[in-house]
């Protein structure tokens, strides 16, 4: 929570976000201002995008931070960063992923 805090104070970032003493499932939030996009890891090669909430239209385009570089999305997977954070939260509480919303493999 703190790591969020301190990317947040700073206007942008990622973040890997996994379980105590498992490497897989795992999820990334990568935002920048108030728009996010999360990453759903369920093994080595299984990726997955969450859809977006609405907050950006489907067919314009967002630039977010993924590791070290800026990535595009288009809005069809872009979350505003409070929707976001939420869904990261839920998932550590609860070790689930399935009911955070559509995920959309890659």
């Amino acid at each position: 929570m703190d790591d969020f805090s301190e990317l947040r104070s700073r206007g942008e970032g990622h973040l890997e976000v996994g379980l105590p003493g498992a490497t897989y499932p795992c999820l990334t939030l990568s935002f920048r201002a108030e728009h996010a996009v999360v990453h759903l890891f369920t093994d080595e090669e299984t990726v997955s995008l969450l859809a977006g909430d609405g907050s950006v239209p489907w067919d314009e385009t967002v630039e977010v931070p993924v590791m070290a570089e800026l990535a595009i999305f288009t809005g069809y997977f872009v979350l505003g960063v409070d929707r976001a954070w939420d869904v990261v939260r839920s998932f550590v509480r609860t070790g689930a992923f399935t009911d955070l919303g559509e995920w959309v493999e890659l």
